[in-house]
């Protein structure tokens, strides 16, 4: 079982959504039993965050782009309730998105992260659930791997070029690829200590606090190089570990 989703360690320091920008954003229609949960609060900013697409809720009977209920793919389970989406015929881009999102691994990872304090608990592990989504990368692998000999370089072992000049609490490219949750890691890293403290994403983490500044020359990218360098990690070949120890 995968570890939960890491980006759910540090959204309070994320800026709004608006700040993304207004160009990308779709209507969600929502039943009020789903609309009063504090579910949404925990689901729809962490979308937000990876696309950069804002999502305007609405209630039911209200035209919409998206529409949760009973009809659709199902994405997730509240207690014994199996919740669908269905995206509207126009097939608005930015919902096409949020589908694919919610039933790939890192949306299912987002919503059994969810962690309500009363209440049911929703789970993307229900009987409906069985066709396998599979995450396509489609960053500018070439592009990820400069950027990440650029910035990442300073503390990681990339690959050969750099192989040593990493530093020992940092762990290399190709033993990160043996992790299961590899993925999660990459796109959420600049929420994981101690990547914060000197890590600027281009309309997403607010700026340094004048009274803690970075304490290196501060990484400066945005959510596209984050893609491509995980394009680039997705080509890392992962470290051999060897065959687990036999006792005698």
């Amino acid at each position: 079982m995968k570890a939960k989703f890491w980006i759910a360690l540090a959204l309070a320091g994320l800026m709004p959504l608006a700040a993304l920008g207004d160009d990308k954003a779709f209507r969600l229609s929502v039943p009020d039993t789903l609309m009063d949960s504090p579910f949404l609060k925990h689901l729809l900013p962490r979308f937000g965050l990876k696309t950069g697409v804002k999502i305007e809720l609405v209630r039911e009977g209200i035209g919409a782009d998206a529409h949760f209920g009973s009809d659709g793919i199902a994405v997730f389970a509240q207690g014994e309730i199996i919740w669908h989406l269905n995206v509207d015929d126009t097939e608005d881009p930015d919902a096409v998105k949020f589908r694919d999102w919610l039933t790939s691994d890192i949306g299912r990872n987002t919503i059994e992260s969810y962690d309500p304090q009363s209440g049911p608990v929703f789970t993307s592990k229900f009987a409906a659930n069985v066709e396998e989504v599979v995450v396509v990368l489609t960053g500018d692998a070439k592009l990820g791997e400069t950027i990440s000999y650029d910035q990442c370089g300073r503390c990681h072992v990339i690959g050969e070029r750099n192989r040593m000049n990493g530093m020992a609490s940092a762990p290399s490219f190709a033993l990160m690829r043996t992790f299961d949750d590899w993925q999660d890691r990459f796109q959420a890293f600049f929420t994981l200590k101690p990547h914060p403290a000197f890590t600027q994403i281009t309309g997403i983490t607010a700026p340094f606090d004048e009274g803690s500044p970075s304490p290196i020359v501060p990484i400066e990218i945005t959510l596209g190089d984050i893609d491509a360098i995980m394009a680039f990690v997705a080509s890392v070949e992962p470290a051999d570990l060897g065959a687990p120890l036999q006792s005698q």
